[in-house]
């Protein structure tokens, strides 16, 4: 048996993409191929989160996975929509590491050395708000592109290509804001100058982790249930999981999904365990910054559910300090 997993074609996603792939063949003893699928994210071009956010390079896997093009797929779970995707299941969620957003600046700079005036260029409105919200007078430009694409907008980054300044193209941004897990992946910390602690920037929902989906036949059966499987597939699946990981993340978008938020509205929300709590954390913002609401809760139910619960009174609070009414967060 050979297992064929769906991945999207940039060198974030392959590299992610080729580590699980290693690691399922390592715990299930079988051979492992990569399949490549276009996504429209990759072939459309403009402002992500005007085609409709993240979840734009989520569709074409699923439906590889639907159609027996591919027996898993690999995403960043910060891209997955909340709901629910008929015939599949989201069957690992490996370790978590690094959810912190960072700054790749010119000269090294902080966020706080950056000039008035300064672009800083970033294709997520959650942070291009708490960007706005902590530095009103710099301005944030809406990007495109892979990591280094990205980074190749900054002059002086480490594995640049290129000094030349173009407009749009190379050099002429002061920073870029990115995922530290991404660049940790692709091996480009070095072009990282500050680390966002989460009262500064709070991250994407799952951000910093990756879900592994399949077919809801071939996912681990879960006890009690007689959906799923127990063959060699599933094992290695449940094998690669985290619970810890697993319950963080469920919260973060138990938030979303209580919220009814879109891929593209400004929400950030970060949970973490320790001990016997979950703690979880969560903010919406006005796009320019002005406005914020944030909340915080934990809990001592350290399962799905309890997490799930813990994301909706979370958003709950936030609703109620009146979230809805600063920031659109049905924006897809």
């Amino acid at each position: 048996m050979t297992v064929r997993i769906g991945t999207r074609a940039s060198k974030l996603a392959l590299t992610q993409t080729q580590q699980t792939a290693d690691k399922l063949a390592a715990v299930g003893g079988f051979p492992v191929e990569l399949v490549h699928i276009k996504t429209e994210g990759d072939v459309k071009t403009g402002s992500l989160s005007q085609m409709g956010g993240t979840g734009v390079f989520v569709a074409a896997l699923r439906d590889a996975l639907l159609a027996n093009s591919c027996d898993v797929a690999v995403h960043s779970l910060k891209d997955l929509p909340t709901g629910a995707a008929v015939g599949l299941s989201i069957a690992a969620t490996p370790q978590r590491v690094d959810v912190r957003d960072v700054l790749c600046a010119r000269d090294g700079m902080t966020l706080a050395e950056l000039p008035g005036g300064a672009k800083v260029g970033t294709g997520s409105p959650r942070r291009a708000a708490q960007l706005r919200a902590a530095r009103p007078d710099i301005e944030v430009l809406d990007i495109r592109g892979n990591v280094d694409t990205r980074l190749g907008r900054v002059p002086g980054l480490p594995g640049n290509p290129t000094e030349e300044v173009v407009a749009g193209k190379s050099c002429d941004l002061d920073a870029v804001v990115l995922a530290a897990a991404g660049l940790e992946r692709i091996g480009r910390l070095d072009s990282v100058s500050e680390f966002f602690g989460t009262d500064v920037m709070l991250p994407a929902p799952g951000q910093g982790a990756l879900a592994i989906e399949c077919r809801t036949d071939d996912a681990p059966r879960q006890a009690g249930n007689t959906e799923g499987s127990n063959g060699v597939l599933a094992q290695a699946l449940a094998a690669l999981n985290d619970d810890d990981t697993r319950l963080a993340v469920t919260a973060e978008r138990a938030v979303l999904a209580r919220l009814e938020a879109g891929c593209a509205a400004p929400v950030g929300a970060y949970a973490f365990r320790k001990g016997s709590m979950l703690h979880l954390e969560a903010v919406v913002c006005a796009v320019d910054g002005t406005k914020t609401v944030r909340e915080k809760k934990a809990t001592d139910g350290l399962t799905e559910v309890g997490a799930t619960l813990l994301g909706i009174e979370v958003a709950e609070l936030l609703l109620a300090a009146g979230a809805a009414e600063i920031a659109d967060l049905a924006a897809s």
